[in-house]
C-alpha cells in the first residue's frame, strides 16, 4: 500500500497588523463609581463623557450614548413601531415614567420583543459610556428613564460584557480609529468579497461618515458595526479618513510659499555661468 501525502494549502496572506491604539484592558475604563453605586443601591443616572446609565436599587435599566442609536429608532428601522407611535406613547405616558408598560398595555407591542430589543439596546450603549473617559462622572440621585421600568442588569454583568466586546475587536483588528474616526474606502481595484452585511455597511462609507453615522443609517447597534467595520479594515477595505488640515490664514505666509523656487535658482546660476 502506498502513501501518499498532499502538501498543506498556503496560507491565505493577510495584512500587517498594526500596534494596538485602544487601552489596555487589563486597566479597567469601567467606572469606579459604578461599582461604589451598585454596592449602596442607589437609583439615578450616571452621567459620563460619552453617555448616561439609569441605575434602580444599584442595578442599570437603561443606557444612552450619542454612539448608539436609540431604542426608538432600532424599532423604527425595523418597521416595528413608527416614530409616530413612539411620540405618542411618550406624550402620553413620558412624564410618568410608563412609557413602556404604554407601549405593551396598548397592544403595540409584546412585552418580550420589548425586553430583548432593550437589553440589546443597553448593552450596546453601554460599551460606550463605559469606556476610558477624560472627564469626571456625575451622579444625579433620584432620576429615572421615561421609559420606565424593565429588566434590570447587574453592574458585575455589564462590566463582564463591556471587557469581553473589547477584547473581541482588539481581536478582530487592534486599531481603534475605525471607531470613532470619519471612514474613506481603500483604494483597492479589486477587494475580496464580503457579506451582505458588511456590503451594507461598507455602502454608507463616503469619506465623511464615521461609525455612529453609519449605525445610524443604517438603523442598527453601534457595536455590531465596529465589528463589521474592523473586519473590513483587516481585509484592507476600510481605513480612518485623515484628518482635515486647517485652511490657511489670510495674509500669514505659510511653509510651502516660503521656500525657495529651486529650478528659478538654477536657471538663474547657469545664465551666470554662461557670462
Amino acid at each position: 500500500m502506498t502513501t501518499v501525502r498532499t502538501p498543506p494549502p498556503p496560507r491565505l496572506p493577510v495584512r500587517d497588523r498594526v500596534p494596538s491604539t485602544e487601552p489596555n484592558t487589563d486597566a479597567g475604563g469601567v467606572s469606579p463609581m459604578l461599582s461604589r453605586l451598585a454596592a449602596e443601591r442607589a437609583t439615578g443616572v450616571l452621567i459620563r463623557e460619552r453617555g448616561t446609565l439609569y441605575l434602580a436599587d444599584g442595578e442599570v435599566v437603561h443606557a444612552e450614548s450619542p454612539a448608539t442609536p436609540g431604542i426608538d429608532v432600532l424599532f423604527s428601522a425595523r418597521g416595528v413601531l413608527g416614530p409616530e407611535v413612539w411620540r405618542e406613547a411618550v406624550a402620553l405616558a413620558g412624564a410618568r415614567r410608563r412609557v413602556g408598560r404604554f407601549l405593551i398595555d396598548s397592544g403595540r407591542i409584546a412585552e418580550g420583543a420589548l425586553q430583548l430589543c432593550h437589553l440589546g439596546s443597553l448593552y450596546d450603549a453601554a460599551y460606550f459610556v463605559l469606556g476610558p473617559s477624560s472627564t469626571p462622572s456625575r451622579f444625579r440621585y433620584g432620576a429615572a428613564h421615561w421609559l420606565g421600568p424593565l429588566r434590570p442588569v447587574p453592574v458585575a454583568a455589564l462590566e463582564r460584557e463591556t471587557v469581553r466586546r473589547r477584547e473581541l475587536l482588539h481581536r478582530i483588528w487592534p486599531d481603534a480609529a475605525t471607531d470613532t474616526a470619519p471612514l474613506r474606502r481603500a483604494g483597492l481595484a479589486a477587494g475580496p468579497a464580503v457579506p451582505l452585511r458588511q456590503e451594507a455597511v461598507l455602502g454608507r462609507v463616503d469619506g465623511v461618515r464615521t461609525a455612529a453615522d453609519v449605525s445610524a443609517a443604517l438603523g442598527r447597534p453601534a457595536f455590531h458595526t465596529l465589528v463589521d467595520l474592523r473586519r473590513l479594515a483587516a481585509a484592507g477595505l476600510v481605513t480612518a479618513a485623515p484628518a482635515p488640515q486647517p485652511p490657511p490664514v489670510p495674509g500669514v505666509l505659510t511653509q510651502s510659499s516660503t521656500d525657495p523656487d529651486v529650478a528659478l535658482l538654477r536657471r538663474l546660476r547657469d545664465a551666470l555661468e554662461a557670462l
